[in-house]
């Protein structure tokens, strides 16, 4: 097996550790006073596997294969780092109050600092550019489009579910900062 496949390999299962890390840990934490997640937290499992699978099943073939493995390599490490970077950024900007499953925790409050100035889910941002540099690392134009098609599906969808539920809790003050701000590309979406 390639070294560079081995590294990515290496990447999502150290990634996919972080995160059930950091879901553990934040279960520990508060006290859930309401939940209003409807499984976007399977429905997005479900697409980010389905993501991987056809991916890296894709790209184990020569179809849509691009030859220059070593630049789009490095591209989509730069891109994962630049994920990551925004993706823990986020996390620690709302501090208690970052949960994996749509839900009020007790003291809820609504954060505009960091990232969070600009857009409204600065975390998955972080995600969808970890996910497309994985794709990308994989240098295969179609793994890129299975991946970012799939794990948009499951992002719209969980967005579609947290902004109604904030929106719900938080009122007014929610609905301005949504007016304020984009979704999840500064000035464009």
């Amino acid at each position: 097996m390639d070294i560079k496949l081995k590294i990515i390999i290496a990447f999502i299962y150290l990634y996919g550790f972080f995160e059930i890390y950091m879901s553990v840990r934040q279960r520990r934490k508060r006290a859930v006073l309401k939940s209003g997640d409807r499984l976007s937290v399977w429905m997005l499992i479900i697409f980010i596997a389905i993501g991987y699978s056809l991916s890296f099943g894709i790209a184990a073939t020569k179809t849509g294969r691009i030859y220059h493995w070593n630049t789009f390599f490095l591209t989509g490490i730069i891109l994962i780092i630049i994920g990551l970077i925004i993706r823990i950024n986020s996390i620690l900007t709302l501090r208690q109050y970052f949960t994996y499953t749509v839900t009020e925790i007790e003291n809820h409050e609504l954060i505009e600092k960091g990232f969070y100035k600009v857009i409204r889910h600065p975390a998955y941002l972080g995600q969808l550019i970890i996910f497309t540099g994985v794709a990308i690392s994989l240098s295969n134009w179609l793994s890129v489009l299975c991946m970012i098609v799939s794990v948009s599906i499951g992002y719209i969808y969980r967005i579609t579910i947290e902004e109604r539920f904030m929106a719900q809790q938080m009122g007014e003050k929610y609905t301005a900062y949504q007016s304020r701000t984009k979704k999840l590309i500064p000035f464009i979406y």
